[in-house]
């Protein structure tokens, strides 16, 4: 069973007016039941307000519980003049006549939330042996006073340097348009020991304490603030059921959720299989339901059956076509089902013309709109029909539809391994048979594709797929679980080098795929069974332009351009290094030593703007292709060029990403997933270099979303086209929208894991930690945010709403 109930966030007061406080949380799974919140001062009822806040901020600012929240309450309770007299506030969630207590706080607790600051510290540390280094945000209905005391309450000198912080706006809708929430102060604290930050604004006043020993020196993201110490401040504010899920999100993290599980609590109830088998559709296409029978086991057989006959969608016909032969008829135990039921249509062939033959004859016997096709040991779930009923209502283009699935045991009863798939991934179709079942096609499209074919027999579902995809109008994926996989010893599924003839069948149902859609490519078998690899073969060589920022780092620069122009088996490209403010003079006697007619030097002049320096350097680019690529990368195997080229060659593709790996062989970067952290993120990062990943998704060519511009493919028009990168995204973001204006463009971005090289990470650029650089970050993810809200709120269409945001490995969504 689901928990729906509220969890409380964040309590406050309203910073304008004196007694209304304010509260700011969730209801899990977004609240399907649409319950209410009532807000009780002792046994009185008080006045609220409540409004529901959705969009791509809300799943940025609840991203770190875990729980993928998409829409946020705000209640606005108003306080009786007398409230301090009173004795305690309650919160309920209510549903109905029903209601359960989501927080409560005396009216202790409340005055000290009235008289304190709202701040929070972000960062603390050390710089050198003295220097204190601190920021965070404080919030008050005036400018806040910052102090820093020392020992005896000595007030020490510092410097303070305030800024805007949209994300603090955006938590205190009331603040002033300008209101500096975010400070970062400095100070000489060579002789303390114990230190107190006092935050002061009229009569209200919040102290924060600390001790030198607590500091921790360097660069790195040192935080002193111990978790105790946060989880009492936390507690204090949020409330008991906010705060173990912060505490919970943050110790298992890594904690894998088991599938059994995960299944309990998302399976349908019995009362929405009901109300499914009620509803009327103005639409109601006819299913028929494909299926050769050959020497099935009868228990399996059996099960299949009844879930056909269990669907809550009832406008189906089951088409059965046995092959078994004269000694193992199957039609007895058919008929018990089909007296009672006249959907139900078997024939007996006369003899076993194998899968695709015996397949072609249950077609032959069909007489529905569209044909779902099924393998005679396999369960549907019982909403199966009606969701592709529910897609075709929705859209009348579909042509073609697909759902995810899973596998079960022979006994039927345990359910393990689901296959959470993307949309329609053409270059993951070429990699694997990823599709798969459910599979359900118009009956009109297949006089266009053609029915399946015998010679590829063992991937006859791949080929058929294939050809289908090539001619459909619109192909739709549901994203659930609709079909259970039996799974036996010698099934692929389970064993696959049971039937090695199947993988070359599919091997030749790729490489024709090719040959039809005119791109010169032969497909070999990958290094996993089931798996392809495409090489093309292009005449054409056209010239690279390989775009390199740089700023000093002439030994980082010099391995990257060493790893090209020595390992590179294709030759025909060019440097264009981009020159961002050096300052060692080396740099430039590096310069005037490597500039020739293949390497040329471009001097950028003004702030650092990842995407402006690309911009310029793409200007000078002789190239028909552009390679965007980090001076903190190398290159591993000589193909390099060739795996993003090649790819790129195709008229549908407009951009091609890597594999990238950190210096200890462990994924930095293998794709990106729109959504990860509430933006977006690196697909697989930190799992070993060797690891295949969900679905072996890590190791094989697909199209994604975006792609990192630390290794970036692209055609020169393509990147005229999109406008180039835009140079509003000054540091962060720029690739991602990049990649996704191509998107826009019609044109597809694909992943090639087999393009390698190894980035060691943004060496030339200091961290994010000053005022300047936070507030131009969070003005780079207000932008994104208004120009992509659409795919942030609807989610990548290579992912998918089954599995989690907050983690790179693909595992379930909680």
């Amino acid at each position: 069973m689901l928990n729906y109930n509220f969890v409380t966030e964040c309590v406050r007061f309203q910073l304008y007016k004196e007694n209304t406080i304010i509260f700011n949380g969730w209801f899990r799974e977004d609240n399907p039941d649409e319950r209410t919140l009532e807000c009780y001062l002792d046994q009185e009822r008080l006045n609220c307000s409540q409004r529901t806040v959705k969009g791509s901020e809300v799943r940025q600012k609840y991203s770190e519980y875990q729980a993928e929240v998409n829409e946020e309450q705000i209640l606005l309770v108003d306080l009786p003049t007398d409230w301090e007299e009173r004795k305690k506030l309650f919160l309920y969630t209510c549903n109905g006549v029903k209601r359960k207590m989501s927080y409560s706080a005396s009216i202790r607790q409340l005055k000290k939330i009235k008289n304190g600051v709202d701040y929070y510290i972000e960062m603390q540390r050390l710089e050198g042996d003295s220097q204190l280094l601190l920021s965070g945000w404080c919030v008050a209905g005036a400018l806040v006073k910052i102090m820093l005391r020392g020992k005896n309450g000595r007030e020490l000198p510092i410097k303070i340097k305030r800024s805007y912080r949209k994300d603090i706006a955006g938590l205190f809708a009331e603040l002033d348009t300008e209101y500096q929430a975010g400070f970062q102060l400095t100070a000489d604290i060579s002789r303390e020991k114990h230190l107190e930050v006092c935050f002061q604004a009229g009569s209200k006043k919040s102290v924060y304490r600390m001790k030198r020993s607590q500091l921790k020196k360097g660069r790195g993201r040192a935080d002193g603030v111990s978790i105790l110490k946060k989880a009492a401040f936390y507690y204090e504010r949020h409330g008991m059921e906010a705060t173990l899920l912060k505490i919970r999100s943050k110790l298992f993290r890594n904690e894998k959720v088991l599938y059994e599980d995960w299944r309990k609590r998302r399976s349908i109830t019995k009362e929405e299989l009901e109300r499914q088998r009620e509803e009327k559709f103005s639409y109601s296409p006819k299913f028929s339901i494909v299926i050769p029978l050959y020497r099935t086991k009868k228990s399996y057989l059996r099960e299949l059956l009844e879930s056909v006959q269990r669907q809550t969608y009832g406008n189906w016909e089951l088409c059965l076509a046995d092959g078994s032969g004269k000694d193992f008829l199957l039609e007895p135990l058919v008929s018990e089902y089909a007296k009672g039921d006249q959907r139900i249509r078997y024939r007996a062939l006369e003899e076993n013309l194998g899968i695709s033959e015996n397949t072609n004859k249950a077609m032959d016997m069909a007489k529905g709109d569209f044909f779902i096709f099924a393998d005679h040991d396999d369960l549907l779930s019982p909403d199966a029909l009606y969701e592709c009923a529910k897609a075709l209502n929705q859209d009348g283009e579909i042509e073609v539809l697909y759902s995810d699935e899973d596998k079960i045991d022979t006994d039927g009863q345990k359910y393990f391994e689901p296959h959470f798939k993307s949309d329609l991934n053409i270059d993951l179709l070429c990699s694997m048979n990823y599709i798969c079942h459910l599979f359900v096609v118009k009956k009109t499209l297949i006089e266009k594709s053609g029915v399946l074919r015998s010679e590829f027999d063992g991937a006859q579902d791949h080929d058929f797929i294939l050809r289908c995809v090539e001619v459909a109008k619109k192909v739709y994926h549901i994203p659930r679980v609709l079909y259970h996989w039996r799974c036996h010893l010698n099934s692929t599924a389970a064993n696959p080098e049971s039937k090695l003839y199947a993988f070359e069948a599919g091997r030749k149902a790729v490489e024709e795929h090719y040959h039809r859609m005119g791109i010169p490519a032969i497909v070999e078998h990958a290094k996993t069974y089931g798996m392809f690899r495409t090489k093309y073969h292009w005449e054409e060589q056209p010239l690279i332009s390989i775009i390199i920022p740089n700023k000093d780092h002439i030994d980082d620069l010099k391995k990257c351009m060493d790893s090209v122009l020595k390992k590179s088996s294709y030759q025909n490209f060019e440097f264009v290094i981009v020159e961002n403010n050096s300052s060692e003079k080396e740099t430039f006697a590096y310069y005037k030593k490597i500039e020739s007619e293949r390497i040329h030097i471009v001097y950028y002049e003004g702030e650092f703007n990842f995407a402006k320096i690309n911009n310029i350097g793409v200007k000078h680019a002789k190239g028909e292709y552009l390679l965007l690529l980090n001076n903190d990368t190398e290159m591993i195997g000589e193909h390099c060029l060739e795996e993003l080229l090649y790819p790129c060659m195709r008229e549908d593709v407009g951009v091609v990403g890597a594999r990238l790996y950190y210096e200890d062989d462990t994924v930095q970067h293998g794709g990106v997933i729109i959504g990860f952290g509430g933006m977006a993120g690196h697909a697989f990062i930190g799992q070993s270099r060797y690891e295949a990943g969900y679905f072996s998704r890590s190791i094989c060519t697909q199209d994604l979303s975006a792609v990192t511009a630390a290794c970036l493919m692209t055609k020169k028009s393509i990147f005229e086209a999109a406008g180039g990168l835009t140079e509003e995204f000054v540091v962060a973001l720029n690739d991602i929208d990049y990649c996704l204006k191509v998107r826009a463009l019609g044109k597809l971005v694909v992943y090639n894991p087999y393009a390698e090289l190894y980035h060691y990470e943004s060496k030339s650029r200091g961290l994010e930690d000053t005022p300047e650089k936070v507030e131009r970050f969070q003005r780079e993810v207000a932008l994104f945010n208004r120009r992509w809200d659409e795919i942030l709120k609807n989610g990548d269409p290579y992912y998918n709403r089954n599995l989690t945001l907050n983690k790179a490995d693909f595992s379930l969504r909680v």
